[in-house]
């Protein structure tokens, strides 16, 4: 046989789909395995969110936003008048 026909025969996946018989992966015999005893509760196809934490109100950010804007005014101001002394 050539080298590429043994290459043909060691990866034949029309061969391998043919098989009769078809092993489960690890993952599944190990889910099976798991289940067989403690089978899992039902779950939605999808579900919902996650609670979110409700939000503080947009007020305060807009509060703390002008304090600090104003605040830097005043600070900005309080440095001018002491440089002119």
């Amino acid at each position: 046989m050539s080298e590429r026909d043994d290459w043909e025969c060691e990866f034949d996946h029309r061969w391998a789909s043919a098989a009769e018989h078809k092993e489960p992966s690890a993952r599944a015999r190990m889910l099976a395995a798991r289940w067989k005893d403690d089978p899992p509760g039902p779950v939605p196809f999808r579900a919902g969110p996650d609670p979110v934490a409700p939000r503080r109100s947009s007020w305060i950010s807009t509060v703390v936003v002008l304090g600090c804007v104003a605040a830097v005014i005043v600070l900005i101001g309080y440095v001018q008048t002491r440089a002119y002394r």
